[in-house]
């Protein structure tokens, strides 16, 4: 349960990266390495980009993040994993559940047969697999019971789509290094309305906030305590399902619930004046390092096998 959400909300942000990349991209430069290469650096995968392709272009990138099986993290394996730990645990989940990730995976095989990724505008795919995922998780959120198997699927959900918007961000940041004449310009805001509407922010932003300014968007993205996709909102639902789990209310008892606690109390009494005076890509950075210890400590508070303890056993019977 854990790990299926995980790989569906890593295909969603996938696709929502690409879709808002390609947005950017129609009203920029054509320069292809300025507009596509931050995309694939963000998500860690530039090492394994580079040795598969030589050069930078849109449709190299596209077919990387999106339908690349050699790329383990791509919106292809995503869903292939998604659907393969669903398959597992087929007995938990229902059947409009098991239906809803079934068309996924078949979707995206479609489009990686057709080659969608050489179409001249591929945003309609990327789009139905966003949609696709939404309607999986709200029928995932009207048929399953609210046990540990549901808060598990929860916590891994609110992990990678803490870590996602971290890495939205980074992409504006990547941006900006190539075109600091830029900030404060026409083109800079239609850059961060186009961010905004890439985690799906833009109305509840402008209802807040108004004006787009480069401060305020960070501090909705990062701090704010209702907006769903907020780094800190994320931390937060995320620890009362951990909670749920253990059933304890105060401090902690395993390294996840400690892991958690303390990131989420550096979000709660964060300042963003203080993050952009440190520099926004290095908060971020340092915010996904220790996200990425909170992800370790759930697995060893909860998935661990200790293989030595096990073998031990077996030798003894």
């Amino acid at each position: 349960m854990y790990w299926m959400n995980r790989y569906l909300e890593r295909a969603e942000n996938y696709a929502r990266f690409m879709d808002v990349n390609f947005n950017l991209s129609l009203e920029s430069s054509p320069d292809a390495v300025q507009q596509w290469q931050p995309l694939v650096m963000i998500t860690g995968d530039w090492p394994l980009y580079e040795s598969l392709h030589k050069t930078v272009d849109k449709q190299k990138v596209i077919y990387f993040l999106g339908f690349d099986t050699q790329n383990p993290n791509s919106l292809y394996n995503s869903i292939c994993n998604a659907r393969e730990n669903a398959r597992a645990i087929r007995p938990e989940i229902t059947k409009e559940v098991w239906e809803q990730i079934n068309y996924l995976y078949y979707f995206v095989k479609e489009g990686l047969e057709k080659k969608r990724w050489e179409e001249q505008d591929p945003r309609l795919f990327f789009k139905t697999v966003k949609e696709g995922c939404q309607l999986l998780y709200g029928i995932f959120a009207i048929s399953i019971s609210r046990n540990d198997g549901w808060h598990f699927s929860k916590i891994g959900q609110l992990i990678e789509r803490a870590d996602k918007t971290s890495r939205v961000l980074d992409v504006k940041y990547h941006i900006l290094l190539s075109t600091p004449k830029a900030v404060g310009t026409p083109f800079d805001l239609a850059q961060w309305a186009a961010l905004l509407k890439s985690v799906s922010a833009y109305d509840m932003y402008r209802k807040k906030h108004g004006k787009l300014t480069a401060l305020k968007i960070s501090e909705f993205l990062i701090l704010d305590q209702v907006f769903p996709r907020s780094m800190n909102f994320c931390l937060i639902e995320a620890e009362k399902s951990l909670k749920a789990i253990t059933g304890n209310d105060t401090g902690f008892t395993n390294s996840a619930e400690k892991q958690l606690g303390m990131l989420k109390a550096q979000l709660e009494f964060a300042d963003i004046n203080d993050i952009f005076e440190g520099g926004l890509h290095e908060y971020v950075d340092d915010f996904q390092k220790k996200l990425n210890e909170v992800s370790i400590a759930v697995y060893q508070s909860f998935f661990a096998t200790n293989i030595k303890q096990v073998g031990n056993q077996n030798q003894n019977q």
